[in-house]
């Protein structure tokens, strides 16, 4: 049993995540995950047996989340009519198209447990000048960026870069008259050249947006959106935030810090969690139908690169 707790195990785990399957079963509940890049040793670890594993993907990961809602009353039935893939279109861009939505949001607390639920204060108390995604997908998403926002220097128009860090990967020249960087470490969002002012918070510990209604036209987030352990009322805030038709753009890849993303997000697959964050939107109330696209620049021999994307309802 020591070795269940194990660096090589994690690292393992870790590789695992660009398979279509990967299983989640182990917490460890001292050690923060740079201990184990470090090779630390650690002796506190336990078996959690409320902690849901997922296998497989897409429409498969779908049909498990209602099967569960079944066992529980739900009426059995898939909830996705165009996940199959198509030959030449990423399943990801299929995955949230015309979604008959499960009546209540589908996940338990549990799902949204992390293998290091240390402070993320102290995880994030260094600064890591450093890129999490590789150049290709970088200028990916980058130009999405530029084919998207509104144009440089637009009067009047707002943006707020959520988990934000010294670079947000806004085309180049890129301004506006504001642009916000809420993040966890000082050091990084100072570093920041497209912000115009920034706020150290955990969106964690406290998910209410410091910012009134309507604030907003645009709303990024990078490689992040897997470490919200709240993420509807983070979603809710988004949305409340957003100026009517403002736009908010959720950008992922398979790259993360394993130990603490959420088990939700470890145990399924890339297709799997373009539906996730669709969820949060539907599910926040007030978003326009989301959408998928697969941006990924060199499939298969660089990080992959997808976005989820949706708008605030005019009516909302």
């Amino acid at each position: 049993m020591a070795s269940l707790a194990s660096p090589s195990l994690l690292s393992s785990l870790t590789r695992s995540r660009t398979g279509r399957v990967s299983v989640s079963v182990l917490s460890y509940s001292c050690c923060a995950s740079r201990s184990f890049r470090r090779g630390a040793k650690c002796n506190a670890y336990s078996i959690v047996a409320n902690r849901r594993v997922f296998l497989g993907f897409g429409a498969l990961f779908v049909d498990q989340i209602v099967t569960m809602a079944s066992a529980s009353g739900g009426v059995g039935r898939s909830f996705v009519a165009s996940a199959r893939p198509r030959q030449g279109v990423s399943p990801v861009e299929q995955i949230l198209k015309n979604v008959d939505w499960p009546e209540q949001f589908p996940f338990k607390d549990e799902d949204f447990s992390r293998f290091d639920e240390s402070p993320d204060s102290i995880f994030y108390s260094e600064p890591r000048f450093v890129t999490h995604i590789d150049d290709p997908a970088i200028r990916a998403l980058t130009d999405y960026y530029s084919k998207v926002f509104p144009p440089s220097n637009t009067p009047g128009v707002a943006m707020l870069d959520l988990c934000s860090s010294w670079v947000s990967h806004f085309p180049a020249g890129y301004k506006q008259e504001r642009v916000v960087g809420m993040g966890m470490n000082e050091a990084e969002l100072e570093r920041n050249p497209v912000l115009t002012e920034y706020i150290v918070q955990d969106l964690n510990v406290n998910p209410k947006l410091p910012f009134e209604d309507n604030s907003f036209d645009v709303i990024t987030n990078v490689v992040s959106v897997d470490y919200l352990t709240k993420p509807i009322e983070v979603f809710k805030e988004m949305q409340r935030v957003l100026k009517p038709s403002g736009l908010a753009i959720m950008s992922f890849s398979n790259r993360l810090f394993f130990t603490k993303a959420v088990s939700i997000w470890t145990s399924t697959g890339d297709v799997d969690h373009a539906w996730i964050v669709g969820s949060y939107f539907h599910y926040a109330g007030g978003f326009e139908p989301p959408a998928a696209v697969d941006i990924s620049p060199n499939p298969g021999r660089s990080d992959p690169m997808y976005i989820v994307y949706s708008r605030k309802q005019l009516s909302a």
